[in-house]
């Protein structure tokens, strides 16, 4: 059975901001390997939609930008949306009842699919699905933006928090 994992980049002060802080060269070479070894992601509409940068070739792309989009690519999608018609390549489109959809995906999967985005995690965190919390927490106050945690933060019992690169510490969590 997979596990449904929520990681993402945080600011001190709370906030998700992919244009606000980007990985160092170690921190890169983490989420590489981290996209290498899940058994696929979910994501909400506008982070599929901002995902999808990933999906074709960049001239102005590094070797090690070249690796994450291979990796990418390789990994199945399923993207929740109830405007999306259509998603792109090894991406599939989930609607209707979520909670059953994401109960089928668990069972379907071993290993872990990771989630990204602060309101599709609220949704599985209230429907009792995500079974593990990871922030990247980065030095930088944005004062504003989106929450990490888009609703009331759930009880939650820290298992793990490693150092990653010069400046990212990772605070792993479960449900408590």
């Amino acid at each position: 059975m997979a596990k449904i994992v929520f990681a993402l980049n945080q600011s001190l002060d709370g906030f998700v901001d992919h244009t606000a802080f980007q990985p160092d060269p170690v921190l890169f070479r983490h989420f590489i390997d981290d996209v290498r070894g899940v058994a696929g992601s979910l994501y909400g509409r506008r982070m599929y939609e901002t995902m999808r940068y990933w999906d074709e070739e960049h001239d102005e792309w590094d070797a090690s930008e070249r690796e994450y989009a291979a990796a990418w690519q390789s990994k199945p999608k399923w993207v929740v949306s109830r405007t999306l018609k259509s998603v792109g390549p090894n991406a599939f489109l989930i609607e209707g009842d979520l909670a059953a959809a994401i109960r089928g995906l668990k069972a379907q999967h071993e290993g872990e699919i990771e989630v990204a985005g602060p309101e599709l995690a609220h949704s599985l965190t209230e429907l009792g699905l995500v079974d593990e919390y990871r922030l990247y927490l980065h030095p930088v106050v944005l004062g504003h933006g989106k929450p990490f945690f888009a609703g009331p933060r759930p009880p939650l019992r820290l298992v793990a928090s490693d150092r990653i690169g010069e400046q990212v510490i990772r605070l792993t969590y479960v449900p408590a």
